[in-house]
């Protein structure tokens, strides 16, 4: 992998490290200022959707300003963020910075996958998003240790450590990734010109309908997974359980993720179809979400982590590759950002859906729900789904 890869990889993983605060952000707004269940969803709420257009900006800049000032900048407003909601002394001014979190969280991504995408070849961008990946459940192994330390003594110093993180990050990029280049004047040769103009090529993602049945499904696949960061420390707070328990539910998900990775060599996983695959991985997910339905020790949480962290594994693995082998030529880094929307559109509607179902159905419930959920994804990539896939690109006007 060329040398940039590897840097975002590693900055990858430290801002992983400290990004387990956001699942406790309701948590943070029900214990210290006395909000409501309802309250606190739709302050998480407001974040998601603060970062919709937060990854439209992202590409946005990343054009105008450069791709390392972009990055640079969307890392450091996080962190300044983050202190604000650590800070924070009423429930308003909590509700102002998780907006702002939102508006800038996003700005990372879009440059960052760009930069990737140019640093390799196609052939090798499934491995590079892959060790991508795996910075994250990397860092997650010891984010969610870090958390359930620091959620013991006070949920505030889990923002403060995440900004850290996040400058932290923002320092290394800013001085190890290459300069951004000036943005061409117009003025070249006529044969430059031609190269900006062949670069400048239209794609429409939204214009393909397997991709907009991917996108369908992967804003219900995202749903799901907010959920569980979302509804997991309110979960073990209901049965008399310490929430911040949940980091390391957190953790054993992540090392689950990082010990699987061989296991996708195996060939009867290989010689599955990309939508085998992910079926299958959607139903490990909701045998995993059941078993949180009936579990009530961190031992039966343990287990039904473990087991639905396996078809996380399964479902991601595949995902990106799909999006990526629709795209036309030069039009992957676009297709993955619009699938990215996605978890922005899980972002606002998860903390809505998940507060509502605990408290009107309860936990059994909500996690009974969600493996149902789980379940129709699986028929649906396999019924509805697959023969997008395999029919010719036919793009809507």
């Amino acid at each position: 992998m060329p040398r940039t890869v590897w840097l975002l990889v590693v900055a990858r993983g430290v801002n992983r490290l400290g990004a387990f605060s956001l699942p406790f952000l309701t948590v943070l707004i029900s214990t210290d200022f006395g909000a409501g269940v309802t309250t606190a969803g739709l302050l998480s709420a407001a974040f998601g959707l603060a970062t919709i257009p937060s990854r439209l900006a992202g590409g946005r800049l990343a054009s105008r300003l450069g791709r390392r000032r972009t990055i640079v900048l969307g890392l450091t407003g996080c962190a300044g963020a983050q202190l604000g909601i650590a800070t924070a002394g009423s429930l308003v001014a909590v509700a102002v910075f998780a907006v702002l979190l939102g508006l800038v969280f996003e700005l990372y991504e879009p440059p960052s996958q760009a930069l990737i995408a140019d640093a390799v070849g196609p052939s090798e961008r499934v491995r590079a998003y892959g060790l991508f990946n795996a910075a994250l459940a990397a860092g997650g192994t010891g984010a969610g240790l870090v958390a359930a330390a620091l959620g013991r003594w006070d949920l505030r110093w889990l923002f403060v450590v995440d900004a850290v993180t996040c400058l932290l990050c923002a320092l290394v990029l800013r001085v190890a990734l290459p300069a951004d280049h000036a943005v061409p004047s117009g003025k070249g040769t006529p044969s430059d010109d031609a190269g900006r103009a062949e670069q400048a090529q239209p794609v429409h993602p939204w214009r393909d309908r397997a991709l907009r049945a991917m996108f369908l499904s992967g804003t219900l696949f995202a749903l799901v997974t907010t959920q569980i960061t979302m509804g997991l420390p309110l979960t073990l707070a209901r049965h008399g359980l310490e929430p911040a328990d949940a980091g390391l539910l957190f953790t054993a998900s992540a090392v689950t993720v990082v010990a699987a990775q061989p296991a996708l060599r195996l060939r009867r996983l290989t010689e599955l179809s990309d939508s085998a695959a992910i079926a299958l991985g959607h139903v490990l997910l909701a045998a995993g979400l059941a078993g949180y339905a009936a579990a009530s020790t961190m031992t039966a949480f343990l287990a039904a982590t473990v087991l639905w962290s396996l078809g996380d594994v399964l479902v991601l693995g595949r995902v990106l590759t799909v999006v990526a082998d629709l795209a036309p030529p030069g039009g992957a880094d676009r297709y993955l950002a619009a699938y990215g929307i996605s978890w922005g559109v899980a972002t606002v509607a998860a903390p809505v859906t998940c507060t509502q179902l605990l408290q009107h159905v309860g936990v059994g419930a909500l996690w009974a729900g969600t493996a149902g959920l789980c379940l129709v994804l699986a028929a649906a990539q396999l019924r509805l789904v697959e023969p997008l896939l395999r029919a010719p690109a036919v793009p809507v006007a």
